[in-house]
């Protein structure tokens, strides 16, 4: 067995199992909320935040035409920020990504235009003189942008959050859970994976039904251990997700999800270690929402342990 697995954990009599389980995933979840704080005062998650901010936050149109024009983006910026900001160069022959971009200039407080249209118009404001109008977007223009697989150059940081460990085995086992837990799941190979930076999605089918189908891909991966966490993430969302469309509520959902992924993966004796890079890394969420909402972890990461455990 791998030197970074973990040894699996053993609740063998069943007169004091359920209280023995609690008490083990309610230990793991507080060593999980200190490892996230501790996790964002790293050097390593530091750089990471640092290379994050320097990356604009595009609005709902513009991520739809980076979509559009490249599925598989997950980092866009202009030519001269790719170098000036990274020391990255886009490569000879590469197409830019189209988006829209806001032209800023002087806006008149009432009709909202620039002094030169301001001048074309019927607008009568006249309170305050041109040179002492604010400055806001007064149209947009498109704009080149290029991902960072179009450029060469420097590394970004990145955040190591894969599970490790010997799953040779577990893996076939959770794989197998899927029908006990009444979802459908897939390993898609990586050359097939057209969800972007995402190593896994759930999707449910017919939402207006009594009992929606939870649809689970996850992308293949040599390191079998990640793979097998992110399928047991993915488990977390059909179990405890389906329909959440309210975004707050979406990020708590988030924590969840990989709360019980860090239980059941630990259970199971892999290298849950990186789940605290995860969560730190995920919007703005505390990490003391994996105690408020303890009590439904717990039961499903129970749930997913017994399926697994039926293989």
């Amino acid at each position: 067995m791998a030197s970074n697995t973990t040894p699996r954990v053993q609740f063998s009599s069943s007169d004091t199992r359920t209280d023995e389980m609690h008490r083990t995933i309610e230990q793991w979840a507080e060593e999980l909320v200190d490892s996230v704080e501790a996790a964002k005062a790293s050097e390593q998650f530091q750089a990471w935040l640092d290379v994050q901010s320097r990356f604009h936050d595009y609005s709902y149109r513009n991520t739809l035409l980076i979509a559009r024009q490249c599925p598989e983006a997950t980092k866009v910026a202009g030519y001269r920020t790719w170098q000036d900001e990274f020391n990255r160069q886009v490569q000879d022959g590469e197409q830019a990504i189209w988006i829209w971009a806001p032209i800023i200039a002087r806006q008149c407080p009432g009709c909202g235009n620039s002094p030169n249209y301001h001048a074309n118009t019927d607008c009568e404001y006249n309170e305050t003189p041109p040179e002492e109008w604010s400055e806001g977007p007064v149209a947009f223009k498109p704009v080149p942008v290029f991902d960072i697989s179009q450029t060469d150059g420097e590394p970004l940081p990145e955040l190591d959050t894969d599970a490790r460990g010997d799953a040779t085995d577990l893996f076939p086992a959770v794989f197998g859970a899927a029908d006990t837990l009444d979802v459908q799941a897939e390993i898609t190979d990586a050359d097939e994976w057209a969800h972007g930076a995402a190593n896994g999605i759930c999707q449910t089918t017919d939402p207006d039904t009594t009992q929606p189908i939870a649809e689970i891909q996850v992308k293949d991966r040599e390191n079998t251990a990640a793979v097998t966490a992110v399928l047991i993430h993915e488990y977390a969302h059909a179990l405890l997700h389906s329909g959440v469309t309210d975004k707050p509520e979406r990020e708590k959902r988030e924590v969840e999800a990989e709360a019980v992924a860090y239980v059941v993966g630990r259970y199971f004796g892999l290298e849950m270690s990186g789940s605290a890079l995860y969560l730190a890394a995920w919007e703005s969420e505390e990490a003391d929402t994996i105690l408020e909402r303890l009590d439904r972890i717990s039961k499903t990461a129970s749930e997913i342990i017994d399926a697994v455990d039926q293989q």
